[in-house]
């Protein structure tokens, strides 16, 4: 997911103050930004010619199988975020609500259906209709919002029904236990969602009047790989001190770019690109903050961003030094590109299955279960604070925080905060009291520091 106009003209992150590299530095954010612009005019001149284009979901996008037909692939939750990025996401949730949807309705659901009564207009563009529509059983929202594009347009709609995690887990929940388990319940697992690609293949050729292509698939899953690597190197260099890249802004844009040129020769080539940007912000001991402060405090963002401020959600925190090294957005939403895991070029298609299975299941359990991931990110990251940012429009991503929360602290000797605002909705967001409860919160950290230094 992106809002890439929101990181650009910053100290280290745009290009503006950077001295000596200064074609490398603060790359990722320009091309990040063209590439995505370039993206939005992609789907306006889709819409524009009348092409068939297909409606995917970030976690299981499927996006290797789309391109081998060369269907455009429409993400609804990208171009409904940005109408709050670009803050006009009130005229949409307003619009929709005229129509009978509740306020808690998730915010993304209801953007999306006012830009389809708008006929596709959107501040980047214009998005087409749906000829096809393929999500997964990520998120329980997901199936009611394809039923919305079955009643407005006929769409045929796929559920890939993914089979989340069975595996038993030891008393501390950081991996297998001893218990009694299937070995062969994974494979019979990849079977079933291989049956269900190869289904979703047939409904693809009869959308967009192309044969199945396998060789453009391996070419597709190559490029794929390509990019897994260069973004496990990403997350990587966030260990060093100072961090590379903040998760919760940079990272965000990262992920846009990550889902929306998934597969393709640009996105792999953006992503070494931006390996050699981070690696040279570490090599100078530069972090994202840049010439204006240094890092004093490492924290990991739990949740959405809070996107009709998202600038300055990002400052309030950067303004004390705090600097997010980790995400779990940058997890649940990455398609499995964090994971070690690499597709098989010989056997394209179970490969691919077995990496949709692995990928969705780590969206769902990094969703469900992040106190886990949690724990190793603040050993592995250095971690001094965790923000949980549980969110109206979304009861998925927000369900079970209060009680991570508890369970990281009884775990680990750091310091949480628990704020609440909306990804879309700023009818919900107070900047006055995010910012009370973010000073204190790093006042916290700042008397906690100075106690461990007596």
């Amino acid at each position: 997911m992106s809002a890439t106009e929101t990181a650009t003209g910053t100290d280290g992150v745009g290009g503006r103050g950077t001295t000596g590299a200064d074609e490398i530095m603060g790359r990722g954010a320009r091309e990040g930004r063209r590439l995505f612009e370039e993206w939005f005019d992609g789907l306006t001149r889709a819409a524009e010619e009348k092409r068939p284009a297909a409606y995917v979901m970030v976690m299981g996008s499927l996006c290797e199988v789309l391109r081998t037909f060369d269907l455009p692939a429409v993400f609804p939750e990208i171009h409904s975020l940005q109408t709050a990025v670009r803050r006009v996401a009130d005229e949409y949730l307003s619009e929709a609500e005229d129509h009978g949807f509740s306020p808690d309705v998730c915010g993304y659901v209801k953007a999306d259906y006012a830009l389809q009564l708008r006929g596709g207009e959107h501040p980047m563009g214009r998005i087409p209709p749906p000829a096809i529509a393929i999500v997964t059983n990520a998120c329980n929202t997901y199936l009611k919002w394809a039923e919305i594009w079955e009643r407005l347009y006929g769409t045929p709609v796929f559920t890939l029904d993914v089979p989340g995690t069975r595996r038993p887990v030891n008393r501390e929940g950081m991996g297998p236990g001893n218990g009694a388990h299937d070995p062969g319940g994974f494979d019979r697992d990849r079977r079933y969602v291989e049956g269900q690609l190869r289904e979703i293949i047939g409904a693809c050729e009869e959308v967009s009047g192309r044969p199945f292509d396998i060789d453009r698939l391996r070419e597709v899953l190559r490029l794929t790989n390509e990019m897994a690597s260069s973004w496990r190197r990403l997350l990587e260099l966030n260990r060093h001190r100072p961090a590379a890249f903040d998760a919760m802004l940079e990272g965000t844009i990262y992920l846009g770019v990550a889902n929306v040129l998934r597969g393709t020769e640009e996105g792999a080539t953006y992503f070494r690109d931006l390996v050699e940007e981070m690696e040279l912000r570490e090599r100078e001991g530069r972090g994202p903050l840049g010439a204006r402060a240094e890092e004093q405090h490492r924290l990991v963002f739990v949740g959405v961003p809070c996107y009709p401020m998202f600038r300055r959600f990002y400052e309030l925190f950067s303004e004390w030094g705090g600097v997010f090294v980790g995400s779990t957005y940058t997890w649940f939403a990455s398609g499995g590109l964090d994971r070690e895991f690499e597709y098989d070029l010989e056997r394209p298609i179970e490969s691919l299955a077995e990496g949709v299975l692995l990928s969705v299941r780590h969206a769902m359990d990094s969703l469900m279960f992040q106190d886990r991931e949690l724990i190793r990110a603040v050993d592995d990251y250095a971690v001094d604070g965790v923000v949980y940012h549980p969110i109206k429009s979304c009861r998925t991503v927000s369900t079970g925080l209060a009680a991570s929360r508890r369970a990281v602290l009884d775990a680990r000797d750091v310091q949480c905060l628990y704020i609440e605002s909306d990804m879309m909705d700023k009818r919900v967001v107070s900047e006055a009291q995010l910012k009370n409860r973010i000073d204190a919160f790093f006042e916290g950290l700042e008397s906690r520091k100075l106690r461990r230094g007596a």
